[in-house]
C-alpha cells in the first residue's frame, strides 16, 4: 500500500515538471515583441521625401516592422510628390501612423494631405494642420479660372482621403475650400484626426485595439511589447533635400554663375571657375527636382547677359542694375508652374540674398576693372610712355637702354636709328620694346630739366 502510494506520488510530480515545462515553451505564453520603425518628414515636400518614404518602407520589410510611426513636420510642398506620397501611404501593406510632432510643428499645405492618407492620423499638443488652399510659389492666390480647377480637384481628393479612413470629411475639405487651419484638439473635436498625444509611447499605448483598414481586410494594432527600430534620412538624400529647397537652387545657381564670370574677367587659377561650375551642376540638380517656369529662366539669361554686357562695353552701372532686377524677378516667377501650386518659399530671403550677391558681384567687378585699367609700372609694360637711349643701331631691331636694363628693341617706322640716340618707348610686346627717336624740342625741354 505504501509503495503503490509512492509510484501515485512519483507520477504526479512528473505530470507536474511535464506540464510546467510545456507551459513555458508554449508560444501562447512567450512574450511577442512586436518592431515598429519610427522615422520623420521634415522640409518641404518634394522628390526627395518621394524617395524616403521608399526606404522607410523598405527598411520596415528589412526588420519585420509591423507598423511605421512617420513624424511630420512641413510647410508644404509639390503637388506632384503630395500625390506620389499619398498612393504609396494608401497602398502600403504596413499601416503607416503620421504623427504632427514636435510641439511647434505643422502640417500644412501638402502636409494636411499627408496626413489625411494616414491609416492613423496624430497630433501632438502646440501643432497645427491646414491652410492647404493652393497658391502660387510666391504665396499669392492661384488665377482665378485655374484656382477654381485646381481647387475642385484638390477638394476631391481631400473628401476621398477622409472618407477612405473613416474621419469627417466636410472639415477636412475646409482645409482646402476656405485655408482652415485646426489646432491639434480642433482637429481631433472636428473629426479631422483620430489621436492626440504628446509622446510615442501615448500614442503607441492610444492606438492599441483600434482596427484599420489595410486593402481589402481588417487589421487590429496592439503594441504592448514592441522594439523601436529609428530610420534616419541617408546623408545623400539630406544633401539633395537641402539643395532642393527652392531659395537654395536659386541661390546657388545665381552664385555660380557669378563666379563663372569672375574666372572669364580675370583668368588665372581657375578656382573661380571651378567653384561656379560645381555651384552651377548642384543647383541644376536641385531645380530638376522642382517645376520650373521657362519665363523664369528667360529672365534669369537675360540678366547675366546684361550685367556681362555693361562690363564689355565699360558702363557706369545702370544696365547691371537692370540685371540684378531681372534676376529677382526671375527668382520671383521661376517656380510658378503646374505641381506648384502648394510649394511656399521664403522671397524676403531671397530677394535680400539676390541683392547682397549682386552688390557684391558689381563691388568686386568695379574693383577688377579698376585693376585692368591702372597702368602698369614693372615688365615691359610699364616702360611704355619711358625714356632711353639706343644701346646699338636699330636697323630695324637692335638693343635699348631703358631704366638702368638692356632690352630688345624694334624702330617704330622700321627706320634706322643710330646708337647712343634718345628715345621713347611707344608699346611693348612680350619682351620687345617698340620705341622712337625724340625730337629736337623734347631733348631741349629734357636738357633744361636737367
Amino acid at each position: 500500500m505504501r509503495k503503490h502510494k509512492l509510484c501515485k506520488v512519483s507520477l504526479l510530480a512528473l505530470a507536474f515538471v511535464f506540464g510546467a515545462i510545456s507551459l513555458l515553451a508554449s508560444p501562447v505564453a512567450a512574450k511577442e515583441v512586436r518592431n515598429i520603425l519610427s522615422a520623420s518628414f521634415d522640409g518641404i515636400v518634394g522628390v526627395v521625401m518621394e524617395e524616403h518614404l521608399d526606404d522607410i518602407i523598405k527598411e520596415a520589410r528589412k526588420v519585420d516592422a509591423e507598423l511605421i510611426v512617420i513624424d511630420m513636420d512641413t510647410p508644404g510642398g509639390l503637388v506632384s510628390s503630395m500625390r506620389a506620397i499619398t498612393q504609396k501611404i494608401l497602398k502600403s501593406d504596413i499601416p503607416i501612423v503620421v504623427w504632427v510632432s514636435p510641439p511647434g510643428a505643422r502640417a500644412a499645405s501638402a502636409g494636411a494631405f499627408i496626413l489625411e492618407a494616414a491609416h492613423v492620423a496624430a497630433m501632438s499638443f502646440g501643432t497645427n494642420v491646414g491652410a492647404a488652399h493652393p497658391v502660387t510659389a510666391g504665396g499669392e492666390n492661384v488665377p482665378e479660372e485655374m484656382d477654381k480647377k485646381i481647387t475642385s480637384d484638390l477638394a476631391a481628393q481631400m473628401r476621398s482621403l477622409a472618407e477612405e479612413r473613416g474621419r469627417d470629411p466636410n472639415s477636412c475639405e475646409k482645409m482646402v475650400l476656405e485655408s482652415v487651419s485646426y489646432t491639434a484638439r480642433e482637429a481631433l473635436q472636428e473629426g479631422v484626426i483620430d489621436i492626440v498625444a504628446s509622446d510615442l509611447p501615448t500614442l503607441l499605448e492610444a492606438i492599441g485595439g483600434r482596427e484599420i483598414k489595410l486593402g481589402n481586410s481588417s487589421v487590429r494594432l496592439d503594441f504592448r511589447d514592441y522594439k523601436i527600430h529609428r530610420h534616419e534620412m541617408p546623408p545623400r538624400l539630406k544633401a539633395l533635400h537641402f539643395i532642393s529647397r527652392p531659395d537654395v537652387a536659386y541661390l546657388l545657381l545665381i552664385a555660380g554663375i557669378y563666379a563663372i564670370i569672375f574666372e572669364i574677367m580675370s583668368p588665372g587659377g581657375f578656382v573661380l571657375g571651378t567653384s561656379g561650375l560645381i555651384l552651377v551642376l548642384l543647383a541644376s540638380l536641385g531645380l530638376r527636382m522642382l517645376p520650373l517656369n521657362w519665363a523664369g529662366i528667360v529672365l534669369l539669361i537675360a540678366g547675366i547677359v546684361v550685367m556681362i554686357l555693361d562690363l564689355v562695353i565699360g558702363g557706369i552701372g545702370i544696365l547691371s542694375a537692370f540685371g540684378a532686377a531681372a534676376l529677382i524677378v526671375g527668382g520671383l516667377v521661376i517656380y510658378r508652374a503646374p505641381g506648384g501650386e502648394l510649394l511656399n518659399m521664403s522671397y524676403s530671403f531671397l530677394i535680400g540674398a539676390v541683392i547682397a550677391i549682386t552688390a557684391f558681384f558689381m563691388l568686386a567687378t568695379w574693383a577688377v576693372w579698376r585693376s585692368l585699367s591702372r597702368k602698369a609700372v614693372s615688365g615691359s609694360e610699364g616702360l611704355i610712355g619711358s625714356e632711353g637711349s639706343t644701346f646699338s643701331d636699330l636697323d630695324p631691331s637692335g638693343m635699348v637702354k631703358c631704366h638702368g636694363e638692356i632690352w630688345e628693341a624694334r624702330s617704330l617706322t622700321d627706320e634706322r636709328i643710330e646708337k647712343d640716340v634718345p628715345v621713347r618707348v611707344v608699346r611693348a610686346e612680350g619682351l620687345v620694346l617698340y620705341v622712337e627717336p625724340l625730337r629736337s624740342e623734347e631733348k631741349g625741354d629734357e636738357n633744361d630739366d636737367k
